[in-house]
């Protein structure tokens, strides 16, 4: 373990609403409600030292109370369909008793990676404190490449990159990566700066496929029970 002198807090945001799945982070998986997971995996974790839920929903409240995790109710207008995750992170920053912990480095865990463990996050936190960084993101190998993507104007397709490109073997083009939404870490500055986990200098924590599944809809859901089940 690495010894360090921050105070490190770690944000799970999680609406009550969802299009894909009703109710989705409080939906059972393996027995457990899926936000469970990511607050277990958190509060394991050797580095972090505040585990925070950012929710407009009284029953995921309760559910993480209930987990051990501090909550921050999060107005309706930053929870709707159209709000993005930042202004839920920068409205739990804002909150008298976040801002009181004086965190140096925010942590952002999505209750939708149930795969994604204590050890995960330790390994992606070493990553940042030990190497010349803003922000690390994890990531998980594509599994089609992109530069086979197409465009359709209404009547032909067209390649989305040079022509040769889409003609080539699948390992003869360079590797590419897609951000699995399980792990997102920066300072405090940083994000205060760029609003942002993207910069010039931000390193991937590579994650395997199977630990990179997101809960995105009833499929997914179906998909991770049977993969738990095994």
């Amino acid at each position: 373990m690495t010894k360090i002198n921050k105070t490190i807090i770690a944000i799970i945001p999680a609406r009550g609403g969802s299009k894909g799945v009703k109710k989705k982070n409080i939906r059972m998986l393996g027995g457990k409600t899926l936000i469970h997971y990511t607050i277990s995996a958190a509060q394991k974790s050797e580095y972090i030292d505040h585990v925070i839920v950012s929710t407009d929903d009284s029953e995921i409240r309760d559910v993480a109370l209930s987990e051990g995790a501090k909550v921050i109710i999060r107005p309706a207008k930053i929870s709707g369909d159209d709000s993005s995750t930042i202004e839920a992170i920068f409205h739990a920053m804002d909150e008298k008793d976040i801002s009181d912990l004086n965190p140096d480095v925010i942590v952002l865990l999505q209750p939708t990676s149930p795969f994604r463990t204590s050890s995960d996050i330790d390994a992606a936190l070493e990553l940042f404190l030990q190497n010349d960084c803003d922000s690390v993101i994890s990531v998980t190998e594509s599994n089609h490449s992109p530069y086979w993507n197409m465009l359709y104007d209404g009547e032909y397709l067209e390649p989305l990159f040079e022509k040769k490109l889409v003609e080539m073997r699948r390992q003869d083009l360079p590797k590419t990566y897609l951000p699995n939404g399980a792990i997102y870490i920066a300072s405090i500055m940083t994000l205060k700066s760029t609003r942002s986990f993207y910069s010039p200098k931000t390193k991937p924590y590579f994650m395997s496929a199977e630990k990179s599944i997101d809960i995105d809809s009833e499929f997914d859901l179906m998909f991770a029970e049977a993969l738990m089940k095994r």
